[in-house]
């Protein structure tokens, strides 16, 4: 059973989340926001560096995407959040006029950055890119995500790395916790923005309704939960949700950060989660693999070669089903880049209408065996989890 809607130090309402239906936990619903409507449960493709790698935008729409993911991190690095403001904000600086949500930065300087320094002020860095030292702190991160012009900004948290001792656990959420309220200070009263709290906490159940509570307290327009999909494996991640969810408000929208194979999104949506990003569906088109409802596709494999079929005959995205599979397997063995063009866009086309088709299951009261019925189908696991094998 999920918490109460809040009533403590609610914040100003600049997105509206309408919770339209349910089927067990999963919900079916629909964000509002400045630039649109988002569509959850809904699956954001990452657009890092202000864009989607190897997609035009107006294909990226065409897909059904509501929503895009951009980075703190990157886009302070280059071309720099103050450049993209004085140039008309990121939707006008990438053409992209839906909703956009930012992720703080924090992940990405845990995970890239050179030489990182971590203090209760915030962290110093050096640049992956060129080793140039940076700071990251809170109030730095707000600015950068309101230049940018987010639809939805997240608060600055620190990733908790996997494994760690509790005592670290601890010490990191107790951290990002208090990174939270400075992130709520800084964004004060926006009209056009949100600010989403970030659950922390590591796989410890008694951490993560510590730091939920505190989110709570504090006030936020949405709450994600951060810190899975570093390592913990699939059953330690699902057995994190089950007991993080119940904590969060029933009225506001729920974010798993970095989590995307089909197999656990199908999983965290039956645990209650609304939205969700990932990189594997252009990650993986860039690296000749394809997701299809018969499963994932690597069009490196010989088998390919001379095979006439498209990838998908049923799919309504053209490439998918207008290019043969030996054709795909040719310009992805010669390295053309018209590979990664073509695959990424089947396979962000493939997952908003993956999405589609829980939304409608969840609608239909009837997400439970599509759930099952879709596993079937495509594997309870997916490749990088140690499943079947990809064909």
């Amino acid at each position: 059973m999920s918490a109460e809607p809040e009533s403590r130090n609610a914040v100003s309402k600049p997105i509206h989340f309408h919770l339209e239906a349910t089927d067990q936990a999963a919900r079916l619903g629909a964000i509002s926001t400045s630039h649109g409507v988002i569509r959850t449960p809904a699956f954001m493709p990452v657009g890092t560096a202000a864009t989607v790698k190897a997609m035009f935008p107006e294909c990226v729409k065409a897909t059904g995407t509501d929503v895009l993911l951009g980075n703190t991190y990157h886009l302070m690095l280059r071309p720099g959040a103050e450049r993209v403001a004085r140039l008309g904000g990121l939707h006008q600086f990438m053409n992209w006029n839906g909703p956009i949500l930012t992720d703080s930065g924090g992940f990405q300087v845990m995970s890239l950055a050179k030489l990182r320094k971590i203090s209760e002020q915030g962290v110093i860095f050096q640049s992956h890119i060129d080793g140039a030292t940076h700071e990251l702190t809170p109030e730095r991160s707000i600015e950068i995500q309101v230049l940018l012009g987010a639809d939805i900004v997240m608060a600055f948290d620190e990733c908790t790395p996997f494994p760690c001792k509790r005592e670290e656990a601890q010490e990191s959420m107790e951290l990002s916790m208090r990174w939270a309220e400075r992130s709520k200070t800084a964004f004060g009263s926006q009209t056009h923005h949100a600010l989403y709290g970030i659950v922390q906490g590591g796989i410890h159940p008694d951490l993560r309704e510590r730091s939920a509570k505190a989110l709570l307290d504090i006030g936020f327009d949405g709450y994600a939960v951060g810190g899975l999909a570093v390592g913990e494996g699939q059953e330690m991640m699902l057995k994190t949700l089950e007991q993080t969810v119940p904590c969060l408000p029933a009225d506001k929208p729920r974010y798993l950060m970095g989590v995307g194979t089909p197999d656990d999104i199908l999983s965290a949506v039956e645990r209650g989660i609304d939205m969700f990003d990932c990189v594997m569906p252009t990650r993986s088109g860039r690296h000749g693999q394809a997701f299809t409802w018969e499963g994932r596709v690597n069009l490196r494999n010989a088998v390919h070669a001379d095979d006439p079929r498209p990838l998908d005959a049923a799919s309504a995205c053209p490439a998918a089903n207008s290019y043969s599979r030996a054709y795909l397997h040719h310009l992805v063995k010669s390295g053309e880049y018209l590979a990664a063009m073509l695959l990424t866009w089947a396979n962000v086309h493939f997952y908003q209408d993956f999405m589609q088709a829980i939304r409608t299951a969840i609608a239909e009261n009837r997400f439970q065996d599509f759930a099952r019925e879709t596993r079937a189908r495509l594997g309870s696991q997916d490749e990088d989890r140690g499943g079947a094998p990809v064909i």
